[in-house]
């Protein structure tokens, strides 16, 4: 049997929600909580991010739908729309504003269709196989929200008494959402009120659950109980735009994985190499708890409007890094584009539809999208394998396995722009080019 080297110590359980392995326990230890429960569809499921306004030249519900069968054929589970309601038009940013600035928690942004037309879309997801997913803003609302005026007492308010432009100033740099105001969630009848609205899409449009936005600035406690009143309708799937542990004890299924994506951005551009993913599993940045889902990911839309294409960020590094999202412990994600080659950033506020040209990534996304579905090593939290590093002799080439129930998949990526030789435990010398990559697996992609 060959050996491989471990990043863990075999003295403690890895919570993170990257890791599986579990050494014998001590008798005087008390039991780990049990893995958070999923919905069942959530186990080899990836996610798929759709900008309806950006999608098609017509931007609508209707012109998105065409795309399904595509989407569907490349292997796609769960698709989550940016947000689909009304935007704001009192202090509104470009000329076709913001997603994030809700004017109506309760209706359809008229650009993109009607209420009849996302059901339909909805409906038709379901019909093959996939799971619809909306974001949700629960942090703050346009100014010309009708709660501003119906309900002002669910809003922080300045010295006068008026609602004010959403400010942090705890980063690096202060920011200014200057086209929307934040919400007061010590107000309980907020609670109710979101809430209600959140199960609205639930009931009404059968939507099987939410990615929120900035979910940690909202109380975990609101989450907790929308999340209790959510699953009475339906069993959801919730992602958080956010990365505390204590939205996914019972909120969430799903945190994002800034972590992985930062490294990933580092390696393309030759500033870190295989010493530094072996490091981020051997010691997590925040331990999760277990069970607990992480979305990996290269890009999404606020990466691509804000940080840089694919080009830009990845160049020829680009399938390297899409294979570790897609590979190691977590969830990936695809950003709408990205299997056309998303060569520029998306006009955030304007209307800047993408190009699809000749879909070119789509054979290499329907590859790792099968298979992650097909190997069960693969799956997401409690349901997938641990990791175990192994060693290549090689700091520019990063390898590992993870494997459940008899099956095994071992993976090795080159992380230059120059080939590269390398050895496995127990096997002979081998050679990758630069930024390619090996998968090994009983249903293999390539």
């Amino acid at each position: 049997m060959r050996q491989f080297a471990r990043t863990l110590a075999t003295s403690a359980l890895a919570l993170s929600g990257l890791f599986a392995y579990v050494p014998a326990q001590a008798a005087d230890t008390a039991p780990a909580a049990p893995p958070i429960a999923h919905v069942a569809w959530s186990k080899n499921a990836n996610i798929y991010e759709v900008n309806i306004r950006q999608y098609t030249k017509e931007g609508t519900f209707k012109a998105f739908a065409a795309h399904l069968p595509r989407l569907k054929k490349m292997g796609v589970d769960i698709l989550w729309l940016m947000p689909i309601q009304p935007i704001g038009e009192k202090n509104r940013k470009g000329t076709l504003g913001s997603y994030y600035a809700v004017r109506d928690y309760t209706a359809v942004n008229p650009e993109f269709g009607n209420l009849a037309d996302f059901k339909a879309l909805v409906k038709q997801a379901h019909g093959l196989g996939m799971k619809v997913i909306i974001d949700w803003v629960a942090n703050h609302t346009a100014f010309d929200n009708r709660w501003t005026v119906e309900h002002k007492d669910w809003y922080l308010l300045d010295e006068k008494g008026e609602i004010f432009p959403v400010t942090y100033t705890e980063g690096a740099e202060p920011e200014y959402w200057t086209d929307v105001t934040g919400l007061d969630y010590r107000n309980k009848d907020l609670w109710k009120g979101m809430t209600d609205a959140m199960l609205y899409w639930v009931r009404e449009t059968d939507i099987d659950g939410f990615r929120c936005d900035v979910a940690g600035k909202v109380p975990t406690p609101f989450w907790n109980q929308a999340r209790d009143a959510l699953d009475r309708v339906k069993p959801v799937f919730m992602l958080a735009e956010a990365d505390k542990p204590e939205l996914q004890e019972h909120a969430f299924d799903m945190s994002y994985g800034w972590d992985t994506k930062d490294l990933f951005k580092d390696i393309a551009k030759g500033k870190k190499d295989a010493r530094a993913l072996k490091d981020f599993l051997a010691h997590p940045p925040k331990t999760f708890p277990a069970g607990a889902y992480r979305m990996r990911f290269t890009s999404n839309h606020d990466e691509n409007s804000w940080s840089g294409s694919d080009v830009e960020l990845y160049g020829p590094a680009f399938k390297a890094m899409a294979v570790l999202a897609a590979t190691l412990p977590g969830m990936p994600l695809i950003y709408g584009g990205q299997e056309a080659g998303l060569d520029k950033r998306i006009e955030f506020f304007e209307k800047d539809p993408i190009a699809w040209k000749n879909y070119p990534y789509v054979p290499f996304y329907t590859s790792v999208l099968k298979l992650k579905h097909d190997n069960p090593a693969l799956w997401n939290g409690q349901y997938g394998g641990g990791i175990e590093v192994l060693e290549t002799g090689n700091d520019k080439v990063f390898a590992f396995l993870r494997r459940r129930e008899g099956n095994t998949v071992k993976v090795s990526v080159n992380l230059s722009n120059a080939a590269q030789k390398y050895a496995l435990p127990g096997a002979r010398q081998q050679t990758l080019a630069a930024w390619d990559y090996r998968i090994e697996a009983p249903a293999q992609g390539r």
